[in-house]
């Protein structure tokens, strides 16, 4: 079994998300989890936000999604790492992942958090497309990052969070390959997201959210309720291998313990293709 320990000698776990609130939302959880667990946790937003609004224009609103972030972050006891860019903007390109992959050779995690693959709108998949790529080259000597960082030998475990509303943008139900009891850290997680204090009216009115708290716990009790064991959950699904660990390495399982269940129909359903 991994130790899980990056070359500096510690055990760091990375969420990558596309934009403040986002890992309130699906990942916080498991993060603080990490935290109490003793390990370093870090946060990190590659939008700034700054196009969810109906009131605020866009450098204001930035500025207050940039501390509203800070603060939530600092709630779940993460080291916050700054946005890479804005709403929208949140593409494939070449100067995003230098500089994603400049925070990872610095950061070293041995857990990447991210979001799902496939989610319901292109920021979230593209962050997701970013995280990925910018960790796979983090042993690539030839891979200039901005600024300038020293590749590393080291694994890394991907794991992807739940889309926004437990399914894909065809409406399909995606089931976790895992969940993580967070009935315990629910009401700091609900804490972090509501330091989201511009989102609230925001995504009641553009996304027909009933309540932007209620939400977020309406997905941890349905996490829960398919675990079967837990009241909140998050679920995660684990990224193949290939290029970042090895095959059976799962430092979310060895960290949490009984606080982390493994899907065992979802396992067999890997084989099978079901």
């Amino acid at each position: 079994m991994t130790t899980a320990l990056n070359t500096n000698g510690k055990r760091t776990v990375l969420a990558i998300a596309s934009h403040p609130d986002d890992i309130e939302f699906m990942m916080a959880g498991t993060l603080i989890l990490l935290k109490q667990a003793g390990w370093e946790t870090h946060y990190l937003n590659i939008s700034s936000g700054n196009c969810g609004s109906l009131v605020y224009e866009g450098l204001p609103l930035k500025k207050m999604r940039r501390k509203e972030a800070r603060n939530a972050a600092t709630l779940l006891g993460a080291e916050y790492h700054a946005s890479l860019g804005d709403d929208l903007e949140v593409f494939y390109n070449i100067k995003t992942l230098r500089r994603l992959a400049a925070i990872i050779r610095e950061v070293q995690p041995s857990i990447l958090l991210t979001h799902s693959p496939v989610d319901y709108m292109e920021d979230h998949t593209n962050a997701c497309r970013l995280a990925l790529s910018a960790a796979f080259s983090r042993c690539l000597a030839n891979f200039r990052t901005i600024p300038p960082r020293p590749h590393y030998v080291g694994e890394v475990t991907v794991y992807h969070g739940m889309p926004h509303g437990l399914r894909d943008p065809l409406r399909r139900r995606v089931t976790p390959g895992s969940f993580v009891d967070t009935t315990t850290v629910q009401d700091l997680k609900r804490s972090a997201l509501a330091a989201h204090v511009s989102q609230q009216d925001w995504l009641d009115a553009s996304q027909r959210l009933n309540s932007y708290l209620q939400t977020m716990d309406d997905f941890g009790e349905e996490l829960g309720r398919m675990s079967g064991k837990f009241r909140y959950a998050e679920g995660w699904r684990r990224h193949l291998h290939y290029g970042f660990c090895g095959p059976e390495t799962d430092p979310l399982s060895a960290a949490l313990g009984t606080r982390h269940q493994i899907n065992l129909d979802y396992e067999r359903g890997l084989e099978t293709g079901c």
